[in-house]
């Protein structure tokens, strides 16, 4: 994670570096707030990284003479054959969909969601897979 850490908080000198430049460049407030707030959001990003790698274990990447085998294993745990992203995103599209046609399709777009998201959350408490 030390690595991570250092990415990121060069990618903020970058970004204040470009930050300044647009700034006094184009004199356009928008876009130099923007860059400043994903200067922000990259410190905060890189803070963390740097503050917690040192409560961490070294991982693969922090060693020079790490193989690519070392960091392999299990990376978590993936429904094979969930329906519910499905739903979340019908719902999501119908949800963006309803800030450019008009409110009324939230009314639509908001069960789906729930009913994407419930079933997402819950979808190995019942049927065939409660035993997983």
């Amino acid at each position: 994670m030390k690595i991570q850490g250092k990415m990121f908080l060069w990618l903020s000198v970058f970004i204040l570096a470009v930050a300044v430049t647009y700034g006094v460049w184009a004199k356009e407030p928008v876009g130099t707030t923007t860059l400043l707030l994903a200067f922000g959001l990259a410190v905060m990003i890189g803070f963390y990284l740097a503050f917690t790698a040192k409560r961490v274990d070294a991982m693969a990447q922090d060693n020079k003479e790490a193989d690519i085998a070392d960091e392999a294993g299990e990376l978590g745990f993936f429904s094979p054959h969930s329906w519910q992203p499905l739903s979340l995103a019908i719902g999501g599209t119908l949800a963006f969909m309803g800030v450019i046609f008009g409110w009324w399709l939230m009314y639509f777009s908001a069960p789906m969601i729930l009913i994407g998201l419930l079933g997402w959350v819950f979808e190995y408490y019942h049927g065939e897979n409660r035993t997983q």
